[in-house]
């Protein structure tokens, strides 16, 4: 019997895997700290055979070169990946034998990479799981736009197919084990479930149940910007990381604390985000431990500023850095651990801002505050706080100044995002408050929301609120909500005044998807208008199963 173990890299939503029988065994996109990928091994009690890259990786960096070093097992990496080192090209069709009866047999699944390639665990000729890689991951597939921006439409439509490759050759219940979807920023889409088979995502995967145009478009629409150090990462794994150094860094005390961050260098509180807002070194930033560290510290760090950690615990420390040479931040220039009364000289002391949720914002009210949205494009774009100020995390840094003078109240989705940047803007000497909550309460508080789900829609026109439908003639004749008013957002575009329906009532305005609507409602907030949109359009209208009416008597 065959056996599967998976090795978890939550920090950055990806798994390895360790596979085998009773003798051999091959450990697929291992993680940069081998040591777990050995003692896994040695529990198997196995030798290890192979290791085996789906890809040169965009995202983290690989342990597989020295994992194949240390243990003399070949190091198999797709032929069409261009690196520096000595490796066995593995090309479409290719079988990799761990032991007699058990196998990898390669297939070549481009679209992540030009050059992915997905390994199909085979024992005794029958499939029983395929290691996708960035190919077919849980729902989606890996996005395909880390390589060059001119192959990215090209790639999207490999990943199509190479989707539909997989399908159509492995049987229902093989396994599908990719390495990323867990929260990966390489996943194109929103993947969930820890666990799935071919049949399933024949049912399920968007590459699977949409056509190739459909596919494609929706995908690129969806893709967000990528981590800046995903730029040196593929690079790095191409010419060969150095072995991986794990040692305690040197240890640093209250002055040169100081010293460093007059230096203007990084020093990084693993702290929990409540721990730090109640006190820490001013100048100090909070990247949380039990976060994405790792993604989040890397995307916004200077590629090679020194940085120093500021820990609990000496365990705390260790496992951060373990996580932060998983993305190429080898060696902390300096660290220290306990808490801030440690890391102050005498004399100074320590910062504190306040935490509140949204339903103590929308007590306080928003006027006289900046409402800061640090959330993705994509995230913003299904709905936020009306006037809110928008720069997602991975800016904040570099567009301080485009902040307003007064309090900031910060937001994300959950409060980890939020908290990082409200570090920052501490450190820059502002006024913060860091908003510690979930998204979905600023509504539910009855914070004022500049974009609607159709339920809420409906919930709006019911008060009052006129449903503006902004489509052109021909659509809205071919189905709109009965108790709609007709405005084509070309008309409005034009100058046209609103139809007298419209009244001067509030204004939910709908579309098709979501897009013409926001456009529409922005021109006519502009105008001095109450206007909020409808996220999703009539597409999500009809899909939340609300009435629609066909013919074109206007309303």
């Amino acid at each position: 019997m065959s056996f599967v173990d998976t090795i978890e890299v939550p920090g950055l939503g990806n798994r390895g895997y360790l596979a085998g029988g009773a003798h051999g065994a091959v450990a697929v996109d291992p993680p940069r700290d081998i040591d777990r990928v050995i003692e896994a091994v040695a529990r198997r009690g196995v030798r290890l055979t192979h290791v085996v890259e789906t890809h040169v990786h965009n995202d983290y960096v690989s342990g597989g070169l020295e994992l194949a070093r240390l243990t003399g097992a070949a190091y198999a990496v797709p032929a069409g990946a261009r690196v520096a080192y000595e490796r066995v090209p593995v090309a479409d069709g290719d079988v990799l034998e761990i032991e007699p009866g058990l196998a990898l047999r390669a297939l070549a699944t481009p679209g992540h990479t030009p050059h992915h390639t997905s390994y199909v665990l085979e024992e005794a000729g029958r499939a029983t799981a395929v290691f996708t890689g960035g190919s077919l991951l849980i729902g989606t597939v890996g996005r395909p736009d880390l390589v060059e921006p001119r192959l990215t439409g090209e790639l999207a439509r490999a990943q199509h197919a190479s989707a539909h490759r997989l399908a159509a050759e492995l049987p229902d219940g093989t396994a599908v084990l990719p390495t990323h979807g867990f929260g990966s920023f390489c996943s194109a889409g929103d993947a969930s479930g820890t666990a799935t088979t071919i049949g399933r995502e024949r049912a399920v995967n968007e590459a699977l149940v949409k056509d190739v145009d459909t596919f494609v478009a929706e995908l690129l629409a969806g893709l967000d910007d990528v981590p800046a150090y995903y730029a040196h990462m593929g690079p790095l794994n191409s010419r060969g990381p150095d072995p991986v150094d794990l040692t305690p860094p040197r240890r640093a005390d209250a002055e040169e604390i100081a010293a460093r961050l007059a230096a203007g260098e990084w020093v990084v509180d693993l702290r929990t985000r409540v721990a730090f807002a109640e006190g820490h070194v001013p100048g100090t930033l909070n990247f949380a431990a039990d976060g994405q560290l790792a993604t989040y510290l890397a995307w916004l760090l200077p590629w090679g500023k020194p940085v120093t950690l500021l820990a609990e615990s000496a365990a705390q420390l260790a496992a951060a850095q373990r996580e932060l040479t998983r993305v190429g931040i080898d060696r902390p220039a300096a660290a220290a651990t306990g808490a801030p009364r440690a890391w102050l000289r005498a004399g100074d002391e320590p910062r504190s801002f306040p935490r509140a949720t949204f339903a103590e914002l929308a007590a306080r009210g928003t006027r006289g505050v900046v409402v800061l949205d640090v959330r993705r494009d994509t995230e913003r774009a299904g709905g936020h706080i009306r006037g809110s100020l928008h720069i997602p995390l991975h800016q904040v840094r570099e567009r301080l100044g485009e902040i307003p003078g007064g309090t900031v109240w910060v937001h994300c989705a959950g409060g980890l995002r939020a908290a990082v940047a409200a570090s920052l803007l501490d450190a820059a000497g502002r006024d913060v408050v860091a908003v510690d909550d979930g998204f979905a309460a600023a509504g539910e508080a009855g914070l004022p929301m500049a974009r609607l789900s159709p339920a809420e829609a409906r919930e709006r026109t019911a008060a009052g609120a006129v449903l503006l439908d902004v489509r052109e003639a021909g659509e809205w004749a071919a189905g709109h909500a009965p108790q709609a008013v007709h405005a084509p957002l070309s008309a409005l575009a034009a100058g046209a005044p609103l139809p007298p329906a419209a009244g001067d009532r509030p204004l939910v305005v709908i579309c098709r998807s979501g897009v013409r609507s926001r456009e529409a409602a922005a021109l006519l907030t502009a105008r001095g208008l109450d206007a909020v949109d409808v996220v999703g359009g009539m597409t999500a209208w009809r899909a939340a199963g609300l009435a629609v009416s066909s013919g074109d008597t206007p309303a």
